[in-house]
């Protein structure tokens, strides 16, 4: 009997919403989930624009919050109706809706720690019928943790082997690793590396009129600058140690331009650009390489896998190391965190925890999410 969840993830880039239905009733320990439909569904430009000024400090935060939170969980409930739609289902054939929501605000760090993600998840149960489950990192940071990165449970289950030392990668907005030992009785571990695509899509939306570098041609191009990347690797965020997590708050414009301030020099746009495409390649293969320096496989998801410039440099940084997507496992790679938030749905109602303690720094397992009924 077929067993359809819905996820919906919308990350750091805040390009679109990303949809999916996936069939986990075969979802056995290493099997992998089926992908019945998918759909990228895109914010309208006012609420795009609203997202990225909330991910700021500014006036009145708290009512235009309030207001963002109702309108993007319409926009999520759209994505959901438009996706079963597609696939020519009913909300009656699926059990639940795994909602990431749009995190505005993540601060794991703070005298009392907080992560804020809106897209209201009873407007979306409301609105499709479905029943969903969504606040998936608050119960995380309740325990202790850091409430993210959320996606390694998925990752071992999926693609935890007694065989292989792996890596997975996802490369959104923020790039994220998780380090899957061959031997089973080493910890899964994961968390941030820093910056993926943000700060390059940030530079390239600037200073090319182009909402990101398309296949890295533009920094391809161009000359990494040595003194800017020994002065962006500089930053503390890079050589603290694990848990750790990181967002927009963080890397932002803002950051880089203090850089360049602080440097005081000249620098062409596409070095720049060329310089950021270095800045991520570095901190990725520098943190594989300390912490799980016997990889054999580098399996990488998210956007960044479009950007051939990045991927070749990734190649030749971890040279002993074979880097291909997890499509070599029927997973496409532009759809693996909207699976895991299906998965971790089903995590929920099936009363199992959702995250490891190894990777977000939680004092124990919890399970992850609130449930709402539609």
């Amino acid at each position: 009997m077929s067993k359809y969840y819905v996820g919906l993830m919308s990350g750091t880039s805040i390009d679109a919403i990303d949809a999916v239905i996936v069939d986990l009733s075969q979802n056995s320990l290493k099997s992998t989930p089926l992908i019945i439909q998918t759909h990228s569904h895109p914010y309208p430009h006012d609420i795009h624009d609203d997202i990225l000024s909330l991910c700021q400090p500014g006036e009145n935060e708290i009512e235009r919050l309030g207001q963002l939170d109702m309108q993007v969980g319409h926009v999520f409930a759209n994505a959901t109706r438009t996706l079963l739609t597609k696939a020519n289902l009913a909300a009656s054939d699926i059990i639940a809706i795994g909602s990431h929501g749009q995190t505005v605000r993540h601060q794991p760090n703070v005298d009392n720690p907080f992560s804020i993600q809106i897209g209201n998840p009873t407007v979306i149960a409301r609105q499709t019928g479905i029943t969903t489950v969504a606040d998936f990192r608050n119960a995380d940071i309740a325990a202790g943790g850091q409430g993210a990165p959320l996606v390694p449970a998925f990752h071992n289950q999926l693609f935890g082997s007694s065989g292989i030392n792996r890596v997975v990668l996802n490369i959104g907005g923020i790039a994220n690793i998780t380090t899957l030992s061959a031997n089973p009785q080493h910890p899964v571990t994961g968390f941030d590396t820093g910056p993926g695509n943000i700060l390059m899509d940030a530079w390239t939306q600037e200073y090319f009129d182009q909402a990101f570098d398309d296949d890295g041609e533009l920094s391809h191009r161009g000359t990494a600058n040595a003194t800017l990347l020994e002065a962006l690797l500089s930053d503390p965020y890079f050589t603290s140690t694990p848990p750790k997590s990181t967002g927009r708050e963080y890397f932002n414009m803002n950051w880089l331009t203090d850089y360049l301030e602080k440097l005081n020099g000249t620098f062409e746009p596409i070095d720049v650009l060329s310089t950021l495409n270095q800045l991520t390649v570095t901190t990725i293969a520098t943190e594989i390489k300390k912490y799980a320096p016997d990889t054999t496989e580098l399996l990488v998801c998210g956007g960044g896998v479009k950007n051939k410039t990045l991927m070749n440099k990734l190649a030749i940084e971890l040279n002993n190391c074979n880097v291909v997507t997890t499509e070599k496992y029927n997973l496409d790679p532009d759809w693996v965190e909207a699976v895991a938030f299906a998965w971790l749905a089903k995590m929920a109602l099936d009363n199992a925890p959702g995250n490891i303690p190894t990777v977000t720094g939680a004092k124990h397992e919890v399970i992850l999410g609130g449930i709402y009924k539609a």
